[in-house]
C-alpha cells in the first residue's frame, strides 16, 4: 500500500489533535495539517465548569497545546482561525478561509479526517445577538462568561436545561455566590436518567438552594436593547442578569452534508469500522459521527470527549495507511452534582424501552462505608437487565466517589456479556475506612439472583 503524502485534519478539539498526532506517528514522512475555525486547539471541555467555579484557577490550565507547541512536539502544522468552507472530493482540494484577514486559500490532500465535533442546540427565542445569552461549550464561551461576571454585577443567573452541563454550570455559579435558577421542559432534572435518580437530583438542588422549575416548555422572553431582562413562565416573572443555554448538542456536520456524505438518524456521519465515511478518501471521528452501541449493536450518538479522542487515534492511524478497527462503545458517564456523583452505564430504562427490550430492574440503597465509620453515607444503585438472559443492559448509581468504580465494573460486565447475577458471586474487598461490609453490587446481584 502506498502511504498518503498529505493528510489534512479538520477540527482542533479532542478528535482532531488525536487524529493528527497519530497520523504523524504512523507515517512520519507525511505532511499533516490541522485546521481549526476557533481560537484554540486541544482544550478541555469537561473541565470548563470547574474553571468557571474557580476549582481550576486558570483557563490556560485546560489549553493543552498552542499551535506552536503542537508543531514542535507532534510535527503537525496547525492553522487556527481558519474555516474550511468547501471540499472537492474528485480533485482532493479544500478551500479554507482565514477568519482574521478573510483570505481564501486552497490545499490539496491525499486523505482527509473530519473532526468537526458538535455544536450546542439553540432555542429560537434566544438568538445569538442577545448580549447576555451564553453557551458553555468552548474556551471562548467560558472567556465571554467570565468577562461578564468580572465586569458586570451579576446577581441572578438562569440556566435553561438540566442535563450534565446545566447542572455543572448551576453548581459553578453557586460557588461564585450567584443566585441560580434552572428551567427544564420536563418535570424533573436530568431527563435521560432513571426516575429514581431524577428525584434524588431534584432533592439535591433544593438542599443547595437552586431554584428549579420543571415543565418549563412555555416561556415568554422579555428583552430590551439586545438583552433579555426577564422570562415570563406561566405568569411568573423571572428576572436575571445572565442566561446559560444548556439544552444539548448536535453533530456539527454542515461540511459533511455539503459533501453529500451519508448520515444516520442523529444527523451524525455514518462511518465503517475503520472510521471511513461514504467517500473512500475521507475519514471522520468525534462528536460528528455515529458509533456502535455495545449493548444494542446499533448505531448511536454519544458526544463524549473520551470517545472522540480514542476514535480520533483510529481515524488518524487509518488515514496514514494503517488498518485499525474501531470497537463498539459502552456508554459510561459520570457527573458531579455538589457533593454527590451520578454515574450512568449502558442503557437507562427509557433507552431500554425504546430499544424494545423485555427487561427488569433491581435497586438498593446501602452505606458506602460501614455505618460506624466517619463519612459513611448512603449510595443508590440500580441494575437494568434483560429478563430472559439476565444480561446487563445498564446501571445507574448516585452517591460518593465509589460510584465511579461501580460504573467501571458494570461497563466491563457489559463488554464481556456477563450475566447480571454474577454480581452476587464476586469477592468484594472490605476495610472499614474504604468499603462497606456488604458491597452495593453484591446486594443488587443477590436481588437479581432471586428475581
Amino acid at each position: 500500500m502506498i502511504k498518503p503524502g498529505k493528510i489534512i485534519i479538520v477540527g482542533g478539539n479532542a478528535a482532531g489533535p488525536a487524529a493528527a498526532a497519530k497520523a504523524k506517528r504512523v507515517n512520519p514522512d507525511a505532511e499533516v495539517i490541522l485546521f481549526e475555525a476557533g481560537n484554540y486547539i486541544s482544550t478541555g471541555t469537561c473541565e470548563l465548569p470547574y474553571v468557571l467555579s474557580g476549582d481550576i484557577n486558570n483557563v490556560n490550565n485546560i489549553i493543552f497545546f498552542t499551535p506552536e507547541e503542537f508543531y514542535r512536539e507532534k510535527g503537525v502544522k496547525v492553522y487556527i482561525n481558519h474555516f474550511v468552507e468547501d471540499i472537492s472530493q474528485n480533485d482532493r482540494i479544500i478551500k479554507v478561509r482565514n477568519l482574521v484577514n478573510n483570505e481564501i486559500r486552497e490545499f490539496n490532500y491525499d486523505k482527509l479526517v473530519l473532526a468537526t465535533g458538535s455544536k450546542p442546540k439553540k432555542l429560537k427565542d434566544f438568538p445569538d445577538n442577545f448580549k447576555n445569552v451564553f453557551y458553555l461549550k468552548t474556551v471562548t464561551d467560558l472567556n465571554k462568561i467570565n468577562e461578564q461576571v468580572k465586569t458586570k454585577e451579576i446577581k441572578n443567573v438562569v440556566i435553561i436545561g438540566s442535563g450534565y452541563i446545566g447542572l455543572e454550570a448551576a453548581e459553578a455559579f453557586k460557588k461564585l455566590k450567584i443566585n441560580v435558577t434552572v428551567l427544564e421542559k420536563e418535570d424533573l432534572p436530568m431527563p435521560a436518567a432513571d426516575i429514581e435518580i431524577r428525584s434524588l437530583i431534584r432533592e439535591l438542588l433544593n438542599q443547595n438552594d437552586i431554584s428549579f422549575y420543571g415543565n418549563a416548555a412555555n416561556m415568554k422572553v422579555i428583552s430590551d436593547d439586545h438583552e433579555i431582562k426577564s422570562i415570563n413562565l406561566d405568569s411568573r416573572l423571572l428576572e436575571f442578569d445572565l442566561i446559560i443555554l444548556a439544552v444539548g448538542f448536535l453533530p456539527n456536520n454542515e461540511l459533511g452534508k455539503k459533501l453529500g456524505l451519508e448520515t444516520g438518524k442523529s444527523g451524525a456521519l455514518k462511518v465503517d469500522y475503520r472510521l471511513k465515511t461514504s467517500c473512500q478518501h475521507i475519514f471522520a471521528a468525534g462528536d460528528n459521527v455515529e458509533i456502535t452501541n455495545a449493548v444494542t449493536g446499533r448505531p448511536d450518538y454519544m458526544p463524549l470527549a473520551t470517545i472522540a479522542r480514542d476514535f480520533g487515534h483510529i481515524a488518524g492511524e487509518n488515514a496514514a495507511g494503517g488498518n485499525k478497527y474501531a470497537d463498539s462503545v459502552v456508554k459510561n458517564l459520570a457527573v458531579k452534582i455538589f457533593d454527590k456523583y451520578f454515574v450512568n452505564v449502558g442503557l437507562s430504562s427509557l433507552e431500554a424501552k425504546k430499544a424494545n427490550y423485555l427487561f427488569d430492574s433491581v435497586d438498593a440503597v446501602v452505606p458506602n462505608l460501614i455505618e460506624v465509620m466517619p463519612g459513611s453515607e448512603k449510595v443508590f444503585g440500580k441494575i437494568i437487565f434483560e429478563k430472559r438472559t439476565k444480561r446487563i443492559l445498564g446501571a445507574s448509581f448516585f452517591g460518593g466517589k465509589e460510584t465511579a468504580g461501580f460504573g467501571d465494573i458494570i461497563s466491563l460486565m457489559i463488554r464481556t456479556k456477563q450475566s447480571a447475577d454474577a454480581l452476587a458471586s464476586v469477592n468484594y474487598n472490605y476495610t472499614p475506612p474504604l468499603s462497606p461490609f456488604v458491597n452495593l453490587l453484591s446486594v443488587l446481584g443477590r436481588k437479581i439472583l432471586s428475581s
